[in-house]
């Protein structure tokens, strides 16, 4: 493995401010290739998909490369790589889609794990169609999700779950709750938005039928991708304009797609896979080496941070999942989050406090609405970064 942390912290234009980021798992800081890709799609001559002009070519060129770089990202098929406005568009736009089907009867299991945009969406539709809502419980002591068993029936059509918690980064075993799942006759939903960052994703093998996740963070730009079988895509038919193509997956894409931010999501699925200089092979190969490096790189910098907060008074991590992201959800005995989160600010450090939409967990967890301070690390965090939130940290509770 070979992983520069400090090469690539200068391909950052963003970090020459000097503020050490923690904040990552609402939205990372980006490359300067992908700024430059971005520009240069706004730039370069552009229109609407077509083949005739050089600007609709450029425009269908973009779009194509776009899913085929998020397929090589995400182990998918790039003819059922969707993109749209966000990830929580693009999961109110399947439910609405999905639940069409649905009826009195029917179930759908989510979990007070998720991100509530791998909830509502599913909650509404399913008692917009007469269905049943079932709920996946968590531990609040080890915050690992409850066995999914009991909740599955034939009567089963959906169960949404995440990949890894945007609150407080636990990882359930996918594979596992796909297999009881599918046994069950329904379809697997998964909210990869905070695990595509951390680790290698491969939608194929976790058994997902849908996982969506969004660039922005991942090193690129605002906006939404799903990823599905383009065989399963071609069963559901979604509401669309009369002249839109039904064809798949442009059938679920709805008016024209942002070219800029396509070119800018390539760029960023190109960076990741150089961020270990020593993987070789096609991008794919090469992408699975460089976040496996990412997961290294990360991993021991998680451990040092928890290994001083147990140290500090009055400082409780609620992040104790056996398996999970570097993602650190904290509270301060005496202390609210909003002002643990500004003292650290006036340093330069950047480290939200709140829910961040997963209210359900923030609740089940005994932190109401407001939540905790969260500590998420990304590609880029070094032990500088690190120096300076346990520093600060420290003098916050005189220790």
């Amino acid at each position: 493995m070979s992983y520069d942390v400090a090469a690539i912290r200068s391909r950052f234009p963003a970090l020459r401010a000097g503020i050490a980021h923690f904040d990552g798992p609402g939205g990372s800081q980006v490359p300067d290739a992908v700024a430059g890709a971005v520009a240069g799609a706004l730039t370069s001559p552009l229109a609407n998909r077509g083949t005739i002009t050089g600007g609709e070519r450029a425009a269908d060129a973009i779009v194509h490369g776009a899913r085929a770089a998020m397929a090589d990202l995400l182990g998918a098929d790039p003819r059922g790589v969707v993109f749209g406005r966000s990830m929580t568009a693009l999961t109110f736009d399947l439910a609405r889609t999905l639940a069409a089907g649905w009826g009195p009867g029917d179930e759908i299991v989510v979990t007070r794990l998720d991100h509530d945009a791998n909830i509502r969406p599913w909650v509404i539709a399913a008692e917009a169609a007469g269905a049943t809502v079932r709920w996946l419980d968590l531990d609040p002591d080890t915050a690992e999700l409850d066995d999914i068993g009991p909740l599955l029936s034939e009567r089963t059509r959906l169960v949404a779950v995440t990949g890894a918690s945007n609150l407080v980064g636990t990882r359930p075993d996918v594979p596992a709750i796909a297999a009881a799942v599918h046994a069950a006759g329904a379809l697997l939903m998964v909210d990869g938005v905070h695990l595509t960052a951390h680790e290698p994703v491969d939608v194929r093998a976790m058994g997902a039928d849908f996982y969506a996740c969004s660039p922005y963070k991942f090193l690129g730009p605002h906006c939404g991708v799903l990823a599905a079988d383009p065989a399963l895509l071609e069963t559901l038919h979604p509401a669309k304009l009369l002249p839109a193509t039904d064809a798949v997956p442009e059938r679920f894409e709805l008016g024209t797609l942002p070219y800029e931010l396509l070119a800018g999501t390539t760029a960023a699925v190109e960076f990741l896979a150089g961020l270990d200089t020593a993987a070789t092979g096609d991008r794919r190969v090469r992408l699975v080496t460089s976040m496996t490096a990412v997961s290294a790189h990360e991993r021991p910098l998680r451990e040092r941070i928890e290994a001083h907060l147990a140290t500090l008074p009055g400082v409780t991590v609620r992040s104790r999942a056996s398996t999970r992201t570097p993602t650190l959800l904290v509270t301060v005995e005496g202390r609210e989050p909003g002002e643990v989160y500004r003292y650290l600010a006036e340093r330069r450090i950047a480290a939200p406090a709140s829910s961040f939409y997963a209210l359900e967990c923030s609740r089940r967890l005994g932190l109401g609405d407001g939540g905790a301070l969260r500590i998420g690390l990304s590609c880029y965090t070094d032990d500088g970064d690190v120096d300076r939130l346990l520093e600060a940290l420290s003098a916050l509770v005189g220790n």
